[in-house]
């Protein structure tokens, strides 16, 4: 397993990377993400999922089904309705007070801001059979997760609608 991290500020994507085993596709899946556009804001109808118990959001291809809320309403996942191995994963959880020191290592290693402007972690799990684009957000005692999952050789296709919704995530 390959972990890829994204690291974007401002104007400045830089992609630190170890991706050894998965050759020309995880090569053109870092290089076509270095210029990522709202192309999927036109070209898709859109839906919104909010989460009322956790008080976030994020728009989703209207098309997509969904699997329905968890029992205890903490997230949701959809799949795309042509390939069941394409979904998307939103959830939150609330955990205890963190020490200052803690909370100063959480802060030095975000690498991600959402259109709304709020500071996450984003990454990237590559692997030979799947790889994953996961969004992780801590506010106050509640930490929030999104992610993005497909087999490894269709990553390519879905990593820019997935670098989007990553985009216009919000907690309200």
């Amino acid at each position: 397993m390959y972990i890829a991290v994204l690291k974007t500020r401002i104007h400045l994507r830089v992609i630190a990377c170890a991706v050894s085993s998965i050759g020309t596709i995880g090569t053109a899946m870092i290089l076509s993400g270095c210029s990522i556009t709202n192309i999927y804001a036109s070209e898709v109808s859109w839906k919104t999922y909010s989460n009322t118990h956790y008080s976030f959001e994020f728009p989703y291809p209207s098309n997509w089904n969904s699997s329905g809320n968890s029992d205890n309403n903490d997230g949701i996942a959809f799949v795309t309705p042509n390939n069941r191995n394409v979904e998307m994963r939103a959830w939150a959880s609330k955990h205890l007070e963190v020490s200052i020191q803690e909370q100063y290592s959480r802060e030095q290693t975000q690498n991600f801001q959402t259109a709304e402007g709020v500071f996450g972690v984003l990454s990237l799990d590559v692997a030979q059979q799947t790889t994953s684009m996961t969004l992780t957000i801590t506010k106050g005692q509640v930490k929030y997760y999104w992610r993005g999952e497909s087999n490894s050789k269709d990553f390519k296709e879905y990593y820019r609608l997935f670098y989007y919704i990553a985009q216009q995530y919000k907690i309200n």
